[in-house]
């Protein structure tokens, strides 16, 4: 089976940067679409970014559009999303995702595998 692992979460400041990083056991790039979701205490699970596997486009939340970005490294199997500008809004358990169908959007539902998540916490 497909693993994800993510890394790359801390503390750091409003206003401040952080890079997570989702490490796949194989080169899902090539054949899935990749998603970043994430959840505060309390709340629902949501979508924040996503990237093709293919084609390589992108989409974002608005609540991060213009903030964050998320990119691949094949030869890594690894894709990032960095996050700058960051908000104490922003803070919550990231988790990255696998979508066999490769479809370009944030529907949790496309979404087949998933990583253990990563812990991002911004004080004010």
């Amino acid at each position: 089976q497909l693993q994800l692992v993510e890394s790359g979460g801390g503390l750091v400041q409003s206003g401040g940067s952080l890079r997570l990083s989702c490490s796949a056991s194989r080169n899902t790039l090539d054949y899935y679409a990749i998603g970043w979701f994430r959840q505060a205490p309390g709340k629902e699970r949501e979508g924040v970014a996503c990237i093709g596997g293919s084609n390589g486009k992108t989409y974002y939340a608005d609540s991060v559009k213009g903030r964050f970005t998320i990119s691949r490294d094949n030869a890594k199997n690894t894709v990032y999303l960095q996050m700058n500008s960051l908000k104490p809004e922003d803070t919550a358990v990231y988790y990255c995702a696998a979508s066999i169908g490769g479809v370009l959007d944030l529907d949790i539902l496309e979404y087949d595998y998933w990583g253990q998540g990563t812990q991002v916490t911004v004080s004010s």
